[in-house]
């Protein structure tokens, strides 16, 4: 599955350069076997710091600074792109601020997880992100402002962010989304992931009810593992004919 998800011909143009990540793997457990698969209740906790960004065809994707700070607002800011997110929009520039120096700069994220701005190459200035958890889902997600949609540019990044992982010795990556939002799940086709089952939650903060399908994309040749947090925390799941 690996080789037909990351050939070097991608789905949206030749993918010339992948800069290494320094990275930093510590406290390796067991994962309990089940009947429903794999639940990786105790699993590898990797921390991370990206250096040089990645580059593809048409996007670098690299870490955000402060000088990001009108772009990352005008994405954060935008409905359309958080519609299917869990948070509301920033109301202001302070808002986008806090959360740009809480959430996406590195070395300042008490969130454990890490966030990468997706660029263009022609001015380098941010039109998304992608992001990705270091909990035991190891949670993979990405965004972009709605004009840029429907041109490749989110598989083409998404692809390059898995590419990156990999090589920073993830053993696999989630993902989820909304079942209204099937362009998300067409991303993760794209990129190799195969889906699993779905769950519903009352999401937070919006306190609203969703249908979640999740995906999964193993890295190291395990492919009977599935990730069963999702399954465990909510009652209510299934697995879902001809998705």
């Amino acid at each position: 599955m690996y080789n037909r998800a990351f050939s070097i011909c991608a789905l949206s143009g030749e993918l010339d350069i992948y800069q290494p990540l320094r990275y930093l793997i510590s406290v390796v457990k067991l994962c309990k076997r089940c009947d429903n698969g794999v639940r990786m209740a105790n699993t590898k906790v990797i921390t991370y710091a990206f250096t040089k960004p990645a580059k593809t065809k048409r996007l670098i994707i690299r870490a955000f600074t402060m000088e990001d700070l009108t772009a990352f607002f005008s994405i954060m800011n935008d409905e359309e792109v958080n519609v299917f997110l869990p948070w509301y929009t920033v109301k202001n520039m302070s808002e986008a601020k806090e959360l740009l120096e809480r959430r996406y700069i590195p070395g300042n994220n008490r969130e454990s997880a890490s966030r990468l701005a997706v660029c263009l190459k022609t001015d380098n200035n941010p039109i998304g992100y992608v992001s990705v958890s270091s909990s035991g889902s190891y949670d993979f997600g990405y965004a972009l402002k709605k004009d840029f949609r429907n041109q490749g540019y989110a598989t083409e990044a998404a692809q390059a962010a898995a590419f990156m992982l990999k090589n920073n010795g993830y053993p696999f990556i989630t993902a989820t989304h909304d079942v209204n939002n099937p362009a998300s799940g067409a991303v993760m086709k794209k990129i190799g992931m195969k889906y699993c089952y779905s769950y519903v939650e009352q999401w937070q903060p919006k306190d609203i009810s969703v249908t979640f399908r999740m995906y999964q994309l193993n890295f190291d040749g395990n492919e009977g593992r599935v990730y069963m947090g999702y399954w465990d925390k909510y009652p209510l799941h299934f697995i879902e004919p001809d998705v």
